[in-house]
């Protein structure tokens, strides 16, 4: 199934999308910059149609012991916006150390200054996808533990 995994922020969304296979990830550019919840939460619904994902994985980021402070609580509010303007699941996926992650990916190959900053995010968003798919390979009867599903049509 196609997915598209996005690592939400206040002023830039990142994106990535794997095949249908499931096998490779790729970080969408350009990100998406707007500070609006509402407006992101539609743009990454918009390139979800278009690029006929199934399924959509947002990062939740908690803290470094498991608890969930405010940034999480958003990362919530948005995943409940994204879910209904995709009308797609989102399952939320623990993103600690991801930023970590895609700088030094940036790093080893080069990506400083004004390019890195436009790609921070999407690599970040391609590093949760990364290892949600990674998770679900390993855990195939598994079903995640954090789904928002889209509010029922009225």
């Amino acid at each position: 199934m196609k997915r598209i995994a996005v690592d939400y922020g206040e002023a830039r969304t990142g994106l990535a999308e794997c095949d249908p296979g499931e096998v490779i990830v790729t970080p969408i550019t350009p990100q998406i910059e707007e500070k609006s919840m509402n407006k992101a939460a539609q743009a990454a619904a918009d390139i979800a149609r278009e690029k006929g994902a199934g399924c959509l994985v947002v990062g939740l980021p908690k803290n470094m012991d498991g608890t969930e402070g405010a940034r999480a609580g958003k990362c919530r509010r948005f995943a409940a916006r994204l879910a209904n303007a995709a009308n797609l699941p989102v399952i939320l996926w623990d993103e600690r150390r991801t930023t970590v992650s895609a700088a030094a990916i940036l790093s080893d190959n080069d990506v400083f200054g004004a390019r890195r900053k436009a790609r921070l995010d999407s690599v970040s968003a391609a590093v949760i996808l990364k290892s949600y798919l990674d998770w679900q390979r390993h855990h195939p009867d598994e079903a995640p533990a954090d789904v928002v599903q889209p509010a029922p049509a009225e």
